[in-house]
């Protein structure tokens, strides 16, 4: 279980990454907050940083459900190739946004799959096919 909690960590660390990224792109731009538009480099790191968040809400929580019912090293590879997807993400919209594919693909694929291990593995508890 430490290796899906190093995992999270790592995700959420991303996370503040970005936050601090985007930090640095307001203060670069000269936007002042609140203001979200205005400055395209901000606008998208800005979006970097809430699609990630959009994300994290469900990413977070099937990593620990699947981690209950599957093997650590499942789901520990499928969290990191989502952490890996999130810096191609971000590499990708804050240079080309039309270019986001290979990044938004390799971070979803991962949060529907731990999604689909989460649902199998409760049904298989529930039913006695797995404790």
């Amino acid at each position: 279980m430490q290796y899906i909690e190093l995992v999270a960590l790592i995700a959420l660390l991303q996370f503040l990454f970005f936050g601090f990224m985007t930090g640095r792109a307001r203060k670069n731009s000269g936007l002042a907050a609140p203001a979200v538009t205005g400055d395209e480099g901000f606008e998208r790191m800005y979006r970097v940083q809430v699609n990630t968040l959009e994300i994290l809400v469900a990413f977070l929580p099937v990593l620990f459900i699947a981690g209950k019912y599957w093997s650590p090293l499942l789901v520990c590879s499928l969290g990191l190739i989502y952490v890996l997807g999130r810096f191609i993400f971000w590499r990708a919209y804050v240079s080309e946004p039309s270019k986001r594919g290979l990044g938004f693909i390799l971070s979803i694929v991962p949060t529907f799959a731990l999604m689909v291990l989460s649902v199998v593995g409760i049904i298989m508890s529930l039913v006695g096919l797995k404790s």
